[in-house]
């Protein structure tokens, strides 16, 4: 699979980097999970939801940071989110003493802005989505001189993400199957990366957003693609496009892509919810509920899914345990 965009040299690199910042996080397995999905699955969770700011994004953060000449983190980073990311930036560049500015769409999840703040990070706020605000990073990488930490399209961001699927393979080495949402892809890809290393019989599915498509109908349509709007409560989830540094990757190497509805996340959000006793945001839970829809294709697989966050806030959780979603 030529078009993998990093090595594993470049995991084993990053995983190097980050072991003095992050620990190793849990895979479980749920009975009462596995009964309700049936199809004789046994699941895999990789609780990604217990990293420090709730997500996986702290590992990219990380990974970034600490490849990052002394001298750059100096002059200062700025990324585009809708939360994670910035998170997991913020959470590194206080950490590492690097100054940190994010750009997020108006109206952004409030709890998420005011989790990077917290964590020292100037916010900009401008643009209807999140990828009007990856414009505005941009801008600001030429106005300002500052580094832009790409949510998906830079190497370090990616291996940072590829940590996670090489440790459940550790953890577990016998997976027949990963089912991974899709935001910009670095998961998927660091998935697919992992089962090349370490199970190369281990099948990587893909889910995404029904409302935010980019991805999905371009892996079926066999080229990038965007799409008009992004909707769907699961922010992380939420872009309009392909990314020059993830999509082959997908298109050569996924078994299969499919989508869910808003609803079929928020089923998932609720299954975990009382099944493992975790709460997950909507992209966290989006594994889940695109393992649901492939119950068929996978019965009788043991097959890992991964809650990448849990960085849910109020109004929508009070949404989704009132079934108003």
């Amino acid at each position: 699979m030529s078009e993998l965009p990093i090595s594993t040299d470049d995991v084993i690199a990053a995983r190097q980097r980050i072991r003095d910042h992050l620990t190793v996080t849990p895979l479980r397995s749920y009975p009462e999970l596995d009964e309700t999905v049936g199809r004789g699955i046994r699941l895999f969770v990789k609780h990604e939801n217990h990293n420090p700011v709730n997500t996986f994004k702290v590992r990219n953060g990380v990974s970034f940071m600490t490849a990052l000449p002394e001298r750059d983190r100096a002059r200062g980073v700025v990324a585009a989110t809708r939360g994670n990311h910035g998170l997991g930036l913020a959470w590194s560049g206080a950490r590492l003493g690097a100054s940190v500015t994010i750009c997020v769409p108006v109206g952004n999840n409030p709890e998420k802005n005011a989790g990077m703040r917290s964590l020292g990070a100037t916010l900009v706020e401008d643009g209807a989505d999140y990828d009007a605000s990856a414009l505005v990073a941009d801008r600001l990488t030429r106005e300002r001189g500052l580094t832009l930490a790409h949510s998906t399209n830079n190497p370090n961001i990616i291996a940072g993400a590829a940590t996670l699927s090489f440790e459940m393979l550790e953890q577990e080495p016998e997976l027949d199957a990963m089912v991974v949402s899709v935001g910009g892809g670095s998961q998927a890809v660091g998935a697919l990366l992992a089962a090349r290393a370490l199970r190369p019989s281990m099948r990587v599915y893909a889910v995404q957003a029904a409302g935010a498509s980019a991805a999905h109908d371009g892996w079926h349509a066999g080229h990038p693609t965007t799409v008009p709007s992004a909707n769907t409560f699961a922010d992380g989830l939420a872009t309009r496009s392909t990314y020059t540094m993830t999509f082959p990757a997908l298109r050569a190497g996924l078994a299969g892509f499919v989508t869910v509805t808003d609803a079929q996340i928020a089923d998932a959000v609720r299954l975990l919810l009382r099944t493992t006793h975790n709460l997950v945001e909507g992209a966290g839970a989006a594994g889940l509920a695109g393992l649901l829809a492939l119950r068929d294709t996978l019965a009788g697989q043991r097959v890992g899914i991964v809650l990448s966050g849990g960085n849910m806030d109020g109004a929508t959780l009070s949404r989704i345990v009132r079934h108003e979603l």
